[in-house]
């Protein structure tokens, strides 16, 4: 194997990997790239992550996020609709099942088939390898806003050739983000190296006029992480994709409770993932922000735990982040 690089994978590598990605689970098949660029060229402006979200800076806007993820194709659509259209979300999302994030498809099949048997929800999220390219494009349909792929996946290669080719249009991780917080027993290179074949994936989109956003995971393990290493680590992802033809990129922070501090992280993320982006040749990807608002222990009371989701919109606001993941009094429950 080659010395691990931040250099361009060439086509011809590219595709010898991918003809392994694609055969890891059946829906695999259903991936055609010309059929899937063409999907997204059919997608209105609306409907695309990278359009909505710079329009929203050049604006000064701050857009709104939850998180959501269930098993079944039309639950799931329910509950986007649901969000999209009572909720006023701006931006959508599809949280992926744990079993899918370890890459262990045939457990979440059945999590699929217990969930139809049982009329309940027996996965924590959306199965989108399971479900395919054609479960992805009934989803994508269905919904009038942009919807972002949320997971946690070290080895994302194939759930990312799915949701692009199934038209999602922003999605969420990195080689060191979804490693360190998320599995205890694989290498970085090893991440790194999947994730390269992500954003070259996401740059070949982007060479045909079909922008995917990309969003490093910025909290990492979620509470109280100094905002120079969250810093360091988007920035060093940002570079990663931005080298494998990425051009469009919101860079993260988990807020940690200092209101000065989260402000100023906010922006001193903008301008500094901006800055080497350009020393290193990158000047052309655009950078957009999103704050995680308080990813620790929620309050019970249901009042306090408003008070700790309005103190986190303050942050959003004063720091100008072009969206929010937004949480929800229940969390202290449980997931909602």
């Amino acid at each position: 194997m080659q010395e691990l690089q931040n250099k361009k994978i060439t086509r011809d590598e590219f595709e010898s990997i991918r003809k392994d990605v694609l055969t890891q689970w059946p829906t695999g098949k259903e991936v055609d790239l010309d059929k899937a660029l063409l999907y997204h060229k059919s997608l209105p402006q609306k409907k695309v992550f990278s359009y909505v979200l710079n329009k929203a800076k050049e604006e000064g806007q701050t857009l709104t996020q939850p998180r959501a993820g269930v098993p079944l194709i039309q639950d799931q659509i329910q509950l986007l609709q649901y969000l999209q259209d009572v909720g006023d979300a701006d931006l959508l999302p599809t949280t992926i099942d744990s079993y899918t994030r370890q890459n262990r498809y045939k457990e979440a099949e059945i999590g699929i088939t217990e969930s139809v048997r049982s009329n309940k929800s027996m996965l924590n999220g959306f199965p989108a390898v399971n479900h395919g390219v054609t479960g992805c494009r009934q989803l994508i349909d269905s919904l009038d806003k942009p919807i972002q792929v949320r997971h946690g996946t070290p080895d994302a290669r194939l759930l990312a050739e799915i949701c692009y080719a199934g038209g999602f249009t922003s999605y969420e991780g990195g080689g060191i983000s979804y490693n360190i917080p998320y599995a205890k027993d694989v290498s970085l290179e090893t991440t790194i190296r999947d994730w390269q074949y992500v954003d070259r994936l996401t740059g070949l989109y982007e060479e045909e006029g079909c922008p995917i956003n990309r969003e490093p995971y910025g909290p990492l393990t979620g509470t109280l992480v100094p905002p120079f290493v969250s810093h360091s680590v988007a920035i060093i992802e940002s570079l990663l994709a931005a080298e494998q033809g990425v051009k469009n990129i919101t860079v993260g922070y988990g807020q940690c409770g200092n209101l000065v501090q989260d402000v100023a992280a906010l922006q001193t993320l903008q301008s500094l993932t901006e800055e080497y982006l350009r020393k290193y040749g990158h000047g052309d990807v655009e950078v957009t922000t999103v704050l995680h608002q308080w990813m620790g222990g929620f309050p019970d009371d249901e009042s306090k735990a408003f008070a700790v989701i309005s103190w986190g919109s303050v942050v959003a606001a004063l720091s100008h982040a072009t969206k929010v993941i937004v949480k929800t009094p229940h969390e202290a429950i449980g997931v909602p």
